[in-house]
């Protein structure tokens, strides 16, 4: 079976570094990715996002240098969505990548609708990370 991917990208004018700084970390998903929902909270070092499909666990690779900002989210139903992004250095700024899978349940309105939604998600990633120099 051939799964889709779409990728999604937004060029940020501020660098690299600093873009992984603000995305990696958890509590600032609220303010950028309403697609994840509208609230996140560490309990017991998980971190649980209120999305609109209900509470959901949102696991981050680990911290690195190379800009991967990876995350598995963990559905209600319990399946887990493995979900590749990446802040990519473009001097004098930045690019952020964001591939989204289709899932093999996902028609193709839907498949739009999410790909719609990350899209405003990095523009509101863009909007903040801009609005703060």
């Amino acid at each position: 079976m051939t799964i889709a991917s779409r990728h999604i990208s937004t060029w940020i004018d501020r660098p690299a570094k600093e873009v992984y700084e603000y995305a990696c970390r958890p509590e600032n998903l609220p303010a950028w990715a309403a697609g994840l929902g509208s609230s996140v909270e560490e309990v017991d070092g998980t971190w649980i996002a209120d999305s609109p499909m209900g509470r959901c666990v949102v696991v981050f690779a680990p911290r690195n240098d190379f800009g991967v900002l990876d995350h598995d989210v963990t559905l209600p139903s319990g399946e887990t969505v493995h979900n590749p992004m990446r802040v990519l250095a473009d001097p004098p700024g930045s690019e952020v990548v964001f591939t989204l899978r289709r899932r093999p349940d996902v028609s193709d309105e839907d498949f739009a609708r999410d790909a719609a939604a990350v899209t405003a998600d990095l523009a509101t990633l863009k909007r903040l990370l801009e609005e703060r120099r």
